[in-house]
């Protein structure tokens, strides 16, 4: 058992030296109140002032550089793309005229249809095309296929 330990012990300090070479910081949790870096008091209030114009600002994309002209652009580009186009355009176009003229042929359907009610006609004419310019199978060629009427 004790030879384990070793064995472990040496690799593990052998792993700790070849991990020194490549410049490693390991984390020291002491406080170290001594050992602060200090800056010249008039660097931090120009940092201060570049802080505050960029303090948790994260851009949309539209400008990297200017907070007031990236929401603007954000702001107007979702105005036109979702009022303008979304919501205005889906009410044009569902409040569109007939343009392929589908009601008009049904109402003018249902008027004819009316109309030769009215008059004592059949619906549809029986003459509407000529029987003699149809051609319909034999009874030998139809053999024994079901025909429902």
């Amino acid at each position: 058992m004790a030879s384990i330990i070793r064995l472990q012990n040496s690799i593990l300090s052998r792993c700790i030296l070849a991990n020194a070479s490549k410049n490693y910081r390991l984390i020291s949790t002491s406080p170290k109140n001594r050992e602060t870096a200090s800056i010249a008091p008039n660097a931090v209030k120009e940092e201060a002032k570049v802080e505050t114009k960029s303090k948790n600002w994260v851009s949309y994309g539209f400008s990297y550089t200017d907070k007031k002209e990236d929401r603007d652009t954000t702001r107007s580009s979702f105005f036109f793309a979702v009022t303008m186009c979304i919501v205005w355009g889906s009410f044009v176009w569902a409040y569109l005229p007939d343009t392929l003229m589908r009601d008009w042929a049904q109402r003018q359907g249902y008027l004819t249809l009316r109309q030769r009610e009215a008059a004592g006609v059949e619906p549809i004419s029986r003459d509407l095309i000529d029987p003699s310019l149809i051609t319909l199978p034999s009874d030998e060629e139809l053999g024994d296929t079901e025909i429902i009427i």
